[in-house]
């Protein structure tokens, strides 16, 4: 453990999860939906690491380019447009 570090301690759910505290997140700069690394040491202990973010390559990178000329619209929006046409 890092000098001068506290213990924290949270509990595992019924299905495998965990909390990470908030000091944490924030020391490591964790955003929601952000990926993490699980590492078993030889002795015992367990290391996270945030994973490397990940750029799509190919016609994948394209579809979030794309996404940049057209403005995003609230799912409302969408559904007051469709049912435009239905009071025609």
């Amino acid at each position: 453990m890092l000098a001068g570090m506290k213990t924290l301690a949270t509990m595992v759910t019924e299905r495998g999860q965990v909390s990470i505290p908030a000091e944490i997140r924030k020391k490591m700069k964790l955003k929601p939906g952000q990926r993490i690394l699980w590492e078993l040491t030889p002795d015992g202990e367990c290391r996270i690491t945030p994973a490397p973010v990940r750029r799509p390559q190919g016609a994948c990178a394209m579809l979030g380019y794309a996404s940049t000329f057209r403005r995003t619209r609230r799912t409302q929006e969408w559904m007051d447009e469709l049912r435009g046409g239905e009071e025609a």
